[in-house]
């Protein structure tokens, strides 16, 4: 009695398949690395969006003018036109008749 095998491959044929399986396998690792990279930067270029500025915006900023307008006096250090004194206070010198 002879013995029948189930599938495509005779006994003699000792491949394992085609050669070009090697080359379809590195296509579809070439296409889920280029999928990843999209992704990746798409998040990078969505992190980086205006909104999260640092610049404070118009709701952020709170303006306190003193009722007291008496000369301060302190030793601080120049940033422009805004001052830091000692204790941390931050004081804005405008020229005379500017601003209210």
């Amino acid at each position: 009695m002879s013995r029948i095998r189930l599938g495509r491959h005779s006994q003699g044929d000792t491949d394992a398949g085609d050669p070009l399986d090697s080359m379809v396998n590195m296509f579809d690792v070439g296409l889920v690395l280029a999928v990843a990279f999209l992704v990746a930067g798409l998040s990078v270029a969505s992190a980086a969006s205006p909104a999260d500025s640092a610049a404070p915006s118009e709701e952020q900023t709170e303006i306190t003018i003193p009722d007291d307008t008496s000369e301060v006096s302190g030793e601080g250090t120049s940033v422009g036109e805004v001052y830091q004194l000692d204790d941390g206070t931050l004081v804005i010198v405008t020229p005379e008749g500017e601003g209210e």
